[in-house]
């Protein structure tokens, strides 16, 4: 019965992920780490899959070995969650309370992301340029 259940969390993540490579509000990487997650716990098939797929597989990768987070992944999460913000504010008219904790929510996520450290492959390309 949990196999099932962690198949089942895989996929949907898995699908989340894909919504997400074409929503911009939408985040991609995240559920395909947790797509991972589950399916190391249900389908080493399908792991193995998403941990060597060209794509998808080196963010993932360094996630688990480093809890890296790369610089282009890092610009792009910053810049959806202000671009999320944006239209929440402007097309929803929140009250000043949900405005301060949607901010404040965004911010600490934010903050999160930039403190991660980048790939070591990154920073090693980096340095020998």
């Amino acid at each position: 019965m949990t196999r099932h259940l962690y198949l089942a969390l895989g996929f949907a993540s898995l699908a989340l992920g894909i919504v997400g490579a074409f929503l911009p509000l939408l985040p991609t990487t995240i559920f395909i780490i947790i797509a991972a997650y589950f399916f190391g716990r249900s389908s080493e098939q399908l792991e193995a899959k998403i941990l060597t797929h060209p794509k998808l597989g080196p963010p993932v990768v360094a996630w688990r070995r480093e809890g890296a987070i790369g610089t282009r992944a890092k610009i792009a999460a910053c810049t959806g969650m202000a671009f999320g913000y944006a239209v929440f504010h402007l097309t929803g008219n929140p009250s000043p309370v949900w405005r301060g904790l949607a901010a404040a929510g965004l911010v600490a996520s934010a903050i999160f992301v930039v403190t991660r450290p980048r790939p070591t492959a990154e920073r090693e390309a980096e340095q020998a340029r």
